[in-house]
């Protein structure tokens, strides 16, 4: 493999001014330029990231933590966090944490400040704060990204989106078409991380005089295999409901198939409206019709944030929240059909 005293040699110049050409700074004549990249496209010369960060002390990578690879979302998130970072000149580790804390406490004790210059955590129930917390007092930049609670901040630099609002136009949205008999769908623990999503459904109907006992209310986990089985569950014991609200879209395709099997027609006989517009929410069928949060942007703004704070430009509250949500109607909610 070539190093960067070849390629100077071979393009007759210095070191420093291969470095200078690969990473666009500082006045180089474009005759230099050229025969700089001509030499290393000759000699296939790659940087040496390793040595680069020893020498700068300064990891050309960022990390990004998530509790689980296999729901639909979280490959959305890392595919906008990845372009993100190579935006800002970085590459991206990711840790897949699979909901273990001794998985998530290593990543943490191995990897930040060594392997990787920052880290963004994308929310989930169970992040160790405490930890989180002792990576940030040795100095390496922490974001939590996703965060849920605007008026609650974790204590740790954040980006939020206001779930409760997410959960408000999801259930108005519902009510406006006059469905009166609704049901819920909670894809987490009780008092769990889609809490103020369900605080929001909660409000609106408390509003709308619109009485939801506790029957009609399910907790389940965050997968379609769960959705299916507790929109199975709730539908057998009220099938009175012509609507669900679901915190999260993987539950509501879930919830989607539930209503298929049990001979509902979608969306006469049932409507279901949910949370996220996650990619595969536009291809079920029929499409769900959800509220869309910021992904995209929230992902570009955390590695921002993560940059800025690394090189000390970060002056702004510790928390940051996105307002870009958005409801996307799409064919899995009508009015009732004594209202059609």
């Amino acid at each position: 493999m070539a190093t960067i005293k070849e390629v100077a040699a071979h393009a007759g110049v210095t070191p420093t001014t291969v470095t200078n050409v690969l990473r666009g700074r500082g006045k180089t004549g474009e005759l230099t330029r050229q025969r700089v990249l001509d030499a290393v496209a000759l000699l296939r010369y790659h940087p040496n990231l390793t040595a680069r960060a020893l020498v700068e002390r300064k990891a050309p990578t960022f990390a990004l933590m998530l509790p689980c690879i296999t729901n639909p979302f979280y490959p959305e998130f890392m595919l906008h966090v990845g372009l993100a970072a190579r935006r800002q000149g970085r590459y991206l580790i990711v840790c897949n944490t699979d909901h273990e804390l001794d998985d998530e406490n290593r990543f943490l004790d191995e990897v930040a400040g060594s392997l990787s210059d920052g880290i963004l955590v994308a929310n989930y129930p169970d992040i160790n704060f405490e930890q989180l917390k002792r990576v940030v007092q040795r100095g390496i930049p922490v974001v939590i990204d996703l965060w849920e609670d605007p008026d609650s901040p974790p204590g740790i630099p954040c980006l939020a989106f206001d779930g409760r609002q997410a959960g408000r136009m999801a259930t108005e949205h519902l009510v406006a078409l006059g469905h009166r008999a609704i049901g819920a769908i909670i894809a987490s623990p009780k008092n769990g991380i889609h809490d103020m999503r369900y605080k929001g459904f909660r409000d609106v109907l408390r509003s709308a005089r619109i009485n939801c006992p506790a029957s009609a209310v399910r907790y389940c986990a965050d997968t379609f295999e769960a959705g299916k089985e507790t929109g199975i569950e709730l539908l057998t014991s009220m099938p009175d409901l012509t609507s669900i609200f679901v915190s999260n879209d993987l539950a509501a395709i879930g919830v989607l198939e539930a209503a298929a099997s049990l001979g509902r027609k979608l969306p006469d006989d049932l409507s279901v409206v949910s949370i996220t517009n996650i990619m595969v929410a536009s291809q079920s069928r029929p499409a769900l019709t959800t509220v869309a949060i910021p992904t995209a942007r929230m992902a570009a703004r955390g590695i921002e944030l993560l940059t800025e704070i690394q090189e000390g430009r970060h002056h702004s509250p510790p928390m940051e929240c996105i307002h870009d949500l958005e409801l996307i109607v799409r064919a899995s909610t009508a009015k009732p059909r004594d209202a059609q």
